[in-house]
């Protein structure tokens, strides 16, 4: 399932509880900076064998989930 997948690679950059992480959880709230923000989105293209737009992806873990599971398909 795409979020569990996310929340791990997400896992390796936060401190936060991973069960806390819901798809209205935003990257702000999760204290990733712009910098973090282009690392984890290379991991993500990695992991699910994508391109990832970072303007394109929106704020949230849900927009991020969305997105990615668009370009999937």
């Amino acid at each position: 399932m795409t979020i569990e997948r996310i929340k791990t690679v997400l896992g390796e950059h936060v401190d936060m509880d991973l069960d806390a992480i819901t798809l209205e959880t935003s990257f702000e709230d999760m204290g990733i900076d712009s910098l973090e923000t282009v690392e984890i989105m290379m991991e993500l293209e990695d992991e699910f064998g994508i391109e990832i737009s970072v303007g394109e992806v929106g704020k949230t873990v849900g927009s991020l989930i969305t997105y990615i599971d668009s370009k999937k398909e």
